[in-house]
């Protein structure tokens, strides 16, 4: 069975029935195509869309590890100190959105760095829904053979549209987990052997938690963008 994802607060996200998330968090949002829970712990577990790259892979089960930190040291940055969830979120986007085939670092190695970002709150956290952000080993194999890296940069972050009519509502119900949608858009720069390259738009909403008191740490990746 899936590990449990969020319900996208608001946006898309469906936990899977086995796990009970905290009730209460915030009322039911109508978004996109109608009214879809806000984490009331049922609903049909979610897919998260394929990467940008073209992976085709797929969620992968509870029993699949979480990867640990190479021995080196990952080539991806840790998390920032950062409390805001705006700022953190854009943070989080760029480390989504940039890599380097061209080191020694391996697909592993990127899911560890990218693992040290995640909320340790595992009622929460949906790793599958982050590591499908990147492509899958055959296609990260590709890459590295082209040696191909991209770096990115955001330009703006903002609250979805549903997130902020659902907290003007209940304004207490963030207090539960204190975590926020986050809609975050950029550019990637890529390029590859022989000089080839390129630039893309990107956008991306993020699930980010920032309790009070600590640094904002990631929960999840949203299938769609929620303006």
């Amino acid at each position: 069975m899936r590990k449990r994802s969020l319900d996208a607060l608001g946006i898309g996200w469906q936990p899977p029935r086995r796990i009970m998330l905290a009730a209460g968090i915030l009322a039911a949002l109508l978004v996109l195509t109608g009214a879809v829970a806000w984490w009331t712990g049922r609903g049909q577990s979610g897919n998260a869309s394929a990467p940008h790259t073209g992976s085709s892979a797929s969620p992968k089960s509870t029993s699949a590890p979480v990867p640990k930190p190479p021995p080196g040291g990952s080539k991806v940055a840790g998390p920032p100190p950062i409390a805001d969830p705006l700022a953190f979120a854009r943070a989080s986007a760029v480390m989504l959105w940039t890599f380097d085939a061209r080191t020694t670092t391996s697909r592993d190695d990127q899911l560890a760095g990218m693992h040290t970002w995640m909320t340790g709150e595992t009622a929460y956290a949906d790793w599958d829904s982050v590591q499908a952000q990147i492509p899958d080993p055959l296609l990260w194999s590709r890459l590295k053979d082209n040696a191909q890296h991209a770096s990115a940069t955001t330009y703006e972050a903002h609250f979805p549209s549903a997130f902020k009519q659902a907290l003007a509502e209940n304004p207490q119900a963030i207090t539960e987990a204190y975590i926020y949608a986050v809609t975050v858009r950029g550019k990637t720069q890529l390029a590859w052997n022989g000089g080839g390259g390129g630039a893309e738009d990107r956008q991306i909403t993020l699930a980010v938690q920032c309790r009070p008191g600590k640094d904002c740490r990631l929960v999840a990746v949203s299938p769609r963008v929620a303006p």
